[in-house]
């Protein structure tokens, strides 16, 4: 495989382990300082919480996106959180942990929500105004749902309600296509 940003080789294999030093060695192998820990839920795996620490502590941006059903509390204060919080039409909603929107700080945390229709919407802007997220993050994006929400309306909604929040689309799923994965 090739990083698609620098265009260095790097190889995984299903089931392969790697140690966190391994990790390392191949992230400074990449001419980059900024590295994001994402995947389906990287808080899952309780050896991310001191990868996340090791790469702070060698000076990289750390970005944790995370689907926000695991606690942020263990997180290295130096990491950035990007916290998913599920909407209903997900089917996931029930399994947000509310108190990660607690730990929020406002220069360095952002808070996403995936919006597949009106009743998401309305649950976004609940959410937003019960945590007080307009001053407790450093950004909200609302993401439109491939394929579920007509871009327009959605973008007609965030108008109105006049909250600073940023519609965000899934840029690689117009460029490559939704089905495309690695990029």
């Amino acid at each position: 495989m090739r990083c698609t940003w620098c265009d260095s080789e790097y190889t995984f294999t299903g089931g392969e382990h790697f140690t966190i030093e391994a990790i390392m060695d191949r992230v400074r192998r990449f001419d980059c300082r900024l590295v994001q820990v994402t995947g389906g839920e990287p808080l899952a795996q309780h050896e991310a919480f001191d990868l996340i620490r090791y790469l702070c502590d060698e000076g990289y941006e750390v970005l944790i996106e995370t689907g926000g059903y695991v606690s942020t509390a263990e997180i290295d204060p130096r990491a950035k959180i990007i916290l998913d919080i599920k909407c209903p039409a997900s089917g996931e909603a029930e399994r947000n942990d509310l108190s990660n929107l607690e730990r929020l700080r406002p220069d360095h945390d952002e808070v996403k929500f995936v919006v597949a229709d009106r009743g998401d919407w309305e649950f976004a802007r609940k959410t937003i105004a019960e945590y007080d997220l307009e001053h407790s993050t450093k950004a909200i994006l609302i993401s439109p749902a491939w394929g579920l929400i007509e871009l327009q309306e959605l973008a007609n909604w965030i108008t109105a309600s006049g909250l600073n929040v940023r519609m965000q689309l899934q840029l690689h799923k117009y460029i490559w296509g939704p089905d495309v994965h690695g990029v």
